[in-house]
């Protein structure tokens, strides 16, 4: 019997024991969770600091905050405004806590206000000429950055409630281990700023949706807008090269069937002038809309200009009428004559408001203005109120030149004239046969009375001698060096006769009445070679 009683109670000592130490590992292992637990948590609640969702309700809540501070404080002025020290430090507060709340002011009625709303789509986004494309990417990429960065701050809130609701858990956990009214307070707080945070979040998705139909939207109708402007352009670049294209061909077959080099000139500033006429239009009527309104606009802008700025759009004119009417060429050589000054020289190009000369040596340098080499810019409007001579119109090479000699009243004339037209007639032969065949076309163009090119000469009675004058044909660009030439052999000549004297304004004294009898030098040449 002593031994049964022995045994149970070493049995119930062991039970005891066994759960004594059952006990001690369970609290052991509780407080291990725990520390894990609140390890997380605060891992969980460091991580929630850079989250911009939670430092903007932060700072709403900081606000709040200050705002019940302020309205206590002014309760506790109230209170104690017949104690001056305590007024006055109060108000100091108030003040220093006024400043802080206007630095979150933005928070005053809702934290999420700015966040929620997307960036605006911008309005008038059209692609109306192919620079425009560039300007379309740039707004389409913009859109998708637009959308793109609303849909990460939905992510980021997205990630802040899956943080408060892992938060949640862990408090959960917490408070079933070691319950405290501060755990319950926090999962109450927390709950809190889920609601907040969730009906951010059904708000941004509704505003997502809405918000990518309208850039979706958007982007479409740009692209659209961008394809018909590319279709369009590589339309008009395929008109302009054609366009492009034909001027080449008109300047090939003006190169190959125009012999001079200056007409070959004109010709390719009037086909450039309609090529870029062409090219302007073509844009003009592609790429405005109101074209009716622009012509209107011009109009009277034009009637205004017209008046105000008269030369320049006579010069305009004055370059329509030398261009198309064939007056002037590039290459030509022609006298301007304005205000008494005369200038000779040879035209180097012709554009849109005056035609450019190059002044070379002449006649006219050489007796007046002693100067050559020079760029004479002369408005095309001058054709319409002075004199411009053209020596070179209609493929003219020649003009007539003269030169004259004066001799003494006993000079022997007839000798001297027939001399002086047998050097013109034959320094200037070659050009006679080339003005030959030059009338012959201009006569074809003109009504001309006398197509006679041969050299002819002269004889006047002057009040110091006989003036002889001598007129040949000569090259209109060379007319100074062939008339040095015939010079230069008149007066070889004459140097050899002895009846024939220059003369020159002086005075002759007679000694007697004997007068010099003169030869009859038709008997001796000829009646005809006089002629």
């Amino acid at each position: 019997m002593k031994k049964i009683l022995i045994l149970f109670a070493i049995f119930f000592i062991s039970l005891a024991y066994s759960e004594t130490n059952t006990t001690f590992y369970d609290k052991n292992t509780s407080l291990e969770t725990l520390e894990n637990l609140q390890s997380s948590l605060k891992n969980i609640d460091n991580s929630l600091k850079d989250n911009i969702w939670f430092i903007r309700y932060s700072n709403f809540n900081a606000y709040q905050k200050m705002k019940d501070e302020a309205e206590l404080l002014a309760s506790e002025i109230k209170k104690n405004s017949k104690n001056e020290k305590v007024v006055t430090e109060l108000e100091k507060n108030l003040v220093t806590l006024n400043k802080q709340m206007e630095v979150f002011k933005e928070f005053e009625k809702s934290p999420f206000v700015n966040m929620t709303q997307p960036t605006p789509i911008e309005d008038g986004i059209s692609i109306k000429n192919p620079f425009d494309i560039i300007s379309g990417f740039s707004a389409i990429k913009r859109l998708n950055s637009q959308l793109a960065e609303y849909t990460n701050k939905m992510a980021n809130l997205q990630i802040l409630i899956s943080k408060f609701e892992e938060k949640k858990d862990i408090l959960l956990q917490i408070e079933n281990i070691a319950p405290s009214k501060e755990i319950s307070n926090l999962i109450q707080k927390t709950n809190y700023y889920l609601n907040e945070f969730n009906s951010a979040n059904d708000i941004m998705y509704t505003t997502l949706n809405v918000y990518e139909k309208q850039v979706n939207e958007t982007i479409h109708s740009i692209t659209k807008d961008m394809k018909e402007q590319a279709t369009n352009a590589f339309s008009i670049a395929i008109l302009i090269f054609i366009i492009i294209a034909v001027s080449f061909l008109f300047k090939y077959i003006a190169k190959k069937y125009i012999d001079q080099n200056e007409r070959v000139y004109t010709a390719n500033k009037i086909i450039n002038f309609i090529n870029v006429t062409l090219i302007v239009i073509i844009l003009l009527f592609a790429y405005i809309e109101n074209v009716t309104y622009l012509v209107t606009v011009l109009g009277f802008a034009s009637a205004g200009l017209a008046i105000a700025m008269k030369d320049m759009f006579m010069s305009l004119l004055g370059w329509i009428v030398v261009v198309f009417g064939g007056t002037y060429h590039v290459g030509d050589r022609i006298k301007v004559r304005r205000d008494g000054e005369n200038i000779v020289g040879d035209i180097i190009d012709i554009s849109l408001l005056r035609i450019t000369i190059y002044e070379d040596i002449t006649l006219i340098t050489y007796k007046e203005t002693r100067r050559a080499g020079r760029i004479i810019f002369v408005p095309n409007n001058y054709i319409f109120t002075d004199l411009i001579a053209n020596y070179t119109h209609y493929g003219m090479k020649t003009v007539w030149d003269g030169i004259d000699i004066m001799i003494t009243f006993e000079s022997n004339h007839k000798k001297a004239m027939y001399i002086i037209k047998n050097i013109a007639r034959k320094y200037s032969k070659g050009y006679t046969d080339i003005a030959k065949k030059e009338m012959n076309k201009l006569r074809s163009q003109y009504s001309i009375k006398n197509p006679n090119v041969e050299p002819r000469i002269f004889s006047f009675f002057e009040p110091y001698g006989i003036n002889i004058s001598v007129w040949y044909m000569a090259n209109a660009y060379t007319v100074l060096s062939l008339r040095s030439t015939i010079s230069f052999e008149i007066i070889e000549a004459i140097k050899m006769e002895s009846d024939i004297e220059i003369t020159y304004p002086k005075q002759t004294l007679f000694m007697n009445k004997t007068s010099k009898k003169m030869p009859d030098i038709a008997k001796q040449i000829g009646e005809e070679l006089l002629y």
